[in-house]
């Protein structure tokens, strides 16, 4: 176990323990997280840093796409909000290498390559928070936004309040309270180059920020093979956004909620193409194949993303194949 600022890691044979400090210096985001297990698949480096004022900085460096939060975040986190880091005084150091060191030694062949699914348990459902125009809330299965009058646009009270079940969304684009316009928007599918920039330039030039979680330049023409209802350009005219202001959407907990949705729609969409897998492969009753797709099987059974009636549902029909 190792006892740093705001939180304390405990190392097991397979994964991290993250557990965050109460109190009114911790950041509320670790308040909000409470906890977190990482398994060591989840991880692509462990690195080992000088800190400020006499502190040394311990990060475990998580593969890309292995957690959803940090998915959700998109590189906007600030470093005293990182839940990679843990902040040790310097006089710690030897013993902090000493667990970077078998950090490092328990990392797989597989940790340079991005994951092919979340590793990392999201925030649980149900939760809900304030935006600037409406209150969001997440049930597990469906999105919700209420809006209210005081600050929603004419667009939306024109559209009503929302729902959106998460079979029908692609993605969540999450922009940090603390930046510039900061909101919370939906991506149904079909929807997904459909991307909204800021208003052109003067001049028809494109601004050159990105919007994040989209890889596309803000200025990116809204240009779809199929024609589809053009999303507005800004997210307090979207009825599948909420925007947030002073006060409204913190990161805490709008970034959780994120999380949250996107864990639940990958999983969906994985959900719904799994029987597809199994009929594909089902002809050839290959008892090496069966074997790999119950080591997979258990592998989403213990990052809980499969539950206990549906892994031994699924193991069963696995081992009916032999």
């Amino acid at each position: 176990m190792l006892a740093g600022i705001h939180a304390t890691w405990e190392f097991d044979t397979d994964s991290v323990l993250i557990r965050f400090e109460r109190g009114i210096r911790t950041p509320k985001l670790f308040q909000s997280l409470r906890e977190r297990r990482v398994p060591h698949a989840a991880l692509s480096s462990v690195t080992l840093t000088p800190g400020k004022r006499g502190t040394v900085v311990l990060r475990a460096v998580p593969r890309r796409g292995a957690d959803p939060l940090v998915e959700a975040a998109a590189g906007q986190l600030k470093d005293g909000c990182d839940p990679y880091r843990l902040v040790l005084p310097a006089e710690r150091e030897t013993l902090a290498e000493y667990y970077a060191d078998e950090l490092r030694a328990r990392l797989g062949p597989e940790a340079s390559e991005p994951a092919d699914r979340f590793l990392v348990a999201a925030p649980e459902a149900p939760m809900q928070f304030k935006a600037y125009d409406g209150r969001a809330g997440f049930d597990g299965d469906r999105v919700s936004f209420r809006w209210f009058w005081t600050g929603a646009s004419t667009a939306k009270w024109k559209a009503g309040d929302q729902t959106f079940p998460v079979t029908e969304l692609s993605g969540v684009e999450w922009r940090s309270p603390e930046g510039f316009e900061g909101y919370l928007r939906l991506v149904p599918r079909g929807l997904e180059s459909a991307v909204p920039g800021p208003d052109p330039a003067p001049g028809g030039g494109a601004g050159p920020d990105a919007e994040p979680g989209t890889g596309l330049g803000a200025g990116h023409p809204v240009q779809c093979p199929q024609p589809v209802a053009p999303r507005p350009t800004r997210a307090d005219q979207d009825p599948a956004a909420v925007v947030f202001g002073l006060g409204y959407g913190p990161v805490h907990e709008s970034l959780p909620f994120a999380a949250a949705v996107l864990e639940s729609v990958r999983r969906h969409h994985s959900s719904a193409a799994a029987p597809a897998a199994v009929l594909a492969g089902a002809g050839r009753r290959d008892p090496a194949d069966i074997a790999e797709r119950i080591r997979h099987l258990g592998e989403l059974h213990r990052a809980g993303l499969v539950t206990d009636d549906e892994f031994s549902a699924k193991k069963a029909q696995l081992l009916a194949e032999l």
